[in-house]
């Protein structure tokens, strides 16, 4: 077996950077921030999850190419029609960035590794193999940001594995709240950043869910660390804009 055959892993290239997830909403989610659901969405894997076995003890965040995807792969698990919805996107890549360093998305291309029969091994509790298993190794010894694979749940979908280095640099678009069960005033959202060139609204990340549809503003998120590192990277970036517009 050559060791050298994964060497250069084949990334993932799209000049498109979106990213949805889909999660159940329950009441214990009223009165968090948008920064804090955000947050809430890498964890470590549970014991009773095949990424586990995979990547053990990494935080790992899963998300998906298009919203029809992501709600795809909520339901797989039996999720309910109160779905709160992530749009996310790679923030190095955008016209006015607010995470510094800026650094964009290293994404493996799984589809080329066939990732996706290692989870169907995983699934039937099958032994993967030596070259699977080096691939493995590889893979979470170099920590890339992300992993794309095919979609089980949605034929044509793609799956996102965000390792936490990787998690790191999304920001926000927007975020809904859907109740599918209710009728009348059932949803409402929060947007995070705007306009075709992804412009960042800050003071969003604060924002939190209130029964039924209803949104409120913690002003104390103003307070945050993130916030002041957000606002930083977001006056720097306007900042080196202008000096190329002189």
């Amino acid at each position: 077996m050559d060791i050298w055959k994964y060497e250069d892993l084949p990334l993932f290239k799209t000049d498109s950077f979106n990213f949805y997830r889909c999660v159940e909403f329950d009441n214990n989610l009223y009165g968090k921030t948008i920064s804090e659901l955000h947050l809430g969405n890498l964890r470590v894997s549970r014991t009773d999850n095949r990424y586990s076995q995979l990547f053990p003890g990494q935080k790992l965040s899963y998300w998906a190419d298009s919203p029809a995807t992501a709600r795809a792969e909520v339901k797989k698990w039996r999720a309910s029609n109160n779905l709160l919805t992530f749009w996310a996107y790679d923030d190095g890549s955008t016209f006015i960035p607010t995470l510094y360093p800026v650094s964009q998305l290293k994404i493996i291309d799984g589809i080329q590794l066939e990732f996706r029969e290692i989870l169907d091994k995983m699934d039937n509790n099958l032994q993967l193999n030596k070259e699977e298993q080096l691939l493995i190794d590889i893979l979470g010894r170099e920590e890339p940001d992300c992993l794309v694979y095919e979609s089980e749940a949605r034929k044509n979908g793609l799956c996102f594995l965000f390792f936490e280095k990787g998690f790191r640099k999304l920001s926000l678009r927007k975020v809904s709240l859907r109740f599918g069960d209710l009728k009348g005033k059932n949803q409402i959202a929060v947007q995070c950043a705007v306009g075709s060139d992804f412009s960042p609204n800050l003071e969003s990340y604060g924002y939190y869910f209130k029964p039924i549809a209803r949104k409120m503003l913690n002003k104390n998120y103003y307070d945050s660390e993130e916030y002041n590192l957000r606002k930083f990277g977001k006056e720097k970036s306007m900042r080196e804009i202008r000096k190329e517009l002189k």
